[in-house]
């Protein structure tokens, strides 16, 4: 009995002090910082957490960028491209995919041609990044162009209110969305309102864009009335946007990069426990109940699940099974597979870029989740079937 009693003493102390095997193989993940982007910072912990960290023997590496990436570009490349370095390492996934994503990827290239490259968001010219990713996963603007007006309509608004400014329209994407949703209102029969707004990255900066929005909204409303509903697809706008459209009763339609988190906390004075952050059900509760006490339920619009979050824990997920031989890098249905896991309960629609010469580009996916309304639930807009003619790149040009 003894010694029976000193084997299982023996073996209970063997998790801790016996060294596990090295993963086979290496995954590097690259995001913001949590101070620049929580929800994707949030994805990449998430996989750090369930599959371990390189330096503990596991498949994941987190690289963070730096603040202000933009001004430290050729560090931040170098950064990247030291991925290529470790021998183990098979796949690189930025999210997102910032100014010099494409230039990283083609030095990581030269290095090391068997490392699969994955971009989340990406910033730079999609045909671009065609010619030098793996994969690129970007919001499908061009459906959403469509089921933004269809969400406005179900949700009751007779007049949507797109709120913009020129760099942001000069984005590709983005600007299709505007012309195709424009041209969906109008066979939706919802009235059409462009109106311009200072840009966040301009002179007067976040707190003087975000002043006007405060101070431009209710005036809206009462010109537009109740039923009108209001898009912006810049972050630096949501959270006065929700604040005013909630104070004055009219429609909020989520924004390009959707989130619980993106808009909401900050207008509302929510606040998250650590135990939280990126526990996105208990994150849409909170958030739900704080719009329904205000009085919003049927009138808010957000995705249940952070676009940046998904992104990345689905990307990382994705590049590990196609690695492993689970999964074919192109194939939609391995990837939505992959979102399915981290996003429970949500149904996601993709499609692929088409570019200018009528051209499908099969390793550029556009996606979109259904849109979620607190009080009310899924919209179902992932079933709307939308007419091949808002898939013409010129639709809306004059």
């Amino acid at each position: 009995m003894k010694k029976i009693l000193l084997i299982l003493l023996f073996l209970s102390f063997i998790p801790s002090c016996v060294v596990l095997a090295d993963a086979p193989f290496h995954i590097g993940i690259v995001t913001a910082s949590v101070s620049q982007a929580e929800d994707a910072y949030r994805g990449a912990e998430r996989l750090v957490e369930e599959y371990g960290r390189i330096s503990d023997g596991g498949i994941f590496d987190h690289l963070t960028l730096p603040d202000n990436f933009a001004a430290e570009m050729e560090t931040t490349i170098n950064q990247i491209v030291s991925f290529a370095e470790d021998p183990l390492m098979k796949a690189i996934v930025l999210e997102p995919g910032m100014d010099g994503t494409v230039e990283a990827f083609r030095r990581v290239r030269a290095l090391r041609p068997d490392i699969l490259l994955l971009a989340g968001e990406p910033a730079e010219d999609p045909l671009m990044l065609a010619e030098t990713a793996d994969l690129s996963i970007y919001a499908d603007l061009i459906s959403r162009g469509y089921t933004t007006a269809v969400e406005a309509k179900k949700m009751g608004a007779d007049t949507l209110v797109y709120i913009a400014f020129p760099r942001a329209i000069s984005i590709e994407l983005i600007g299709r969305h505007r012309d195709i949703t424009e041209a969906a209102c109008e066979d939706l029969g919802l009235k059409f309102i462009n109106v311009g707004a200072p840009d966040p990255a301009s002179d007067v900066g976040v707190a003087g864009a975000q002043q006007f929005i405060l101070e431009k909204v209710p005036a809206w409303i009462d010109q537009y009335g109740t039923k009108s509903a209001f898009f912006a697809p810049i972050q630096g706008h949501q959270e006065p946007l929700v604040r005013r459209v909630l104070e004055g009763g009219a429609i909020y339609l989520e924004p390009v990069a959707a989130s619980p988190t993106m808009g909401y906390p900050g207008a509302l004075g929510i606040g998250f426990e650590e135990s939280e952050k990126g526990d996105w059900p208990k994150i849409l509760e909170k958030v739900e109940e704080a719009v329904i006490a205000r009085g919003g339920s049927g009138r808010m619009a957000t995705w249940a699940y952070s676009l940046a979050y998904s992104f990345v824990a689905s990307l990382g997920e994705h590049a590990k099974r196609v690695i492993e031989g689970q999964s074919e890098i192109l194939n939609i249905d391995d990837i939505m597979d992959a979102f399915s896991k981290y996003t429970p309960g949500a149904e996601w629609k993709g499609n692929y870029l088409v570019d200018p010469d009528g051209i499908e580009r099969e390793n550029y996916l556009l996606l979109y989740q259904d849109t979620y309304v607190h009080g009310l639930g899924y919209l179902k807009v992932t079933s709307e079937e939308i007419p091949k003619k808002y898939y013409d790149p010129n639709i809306g040009k004059k």
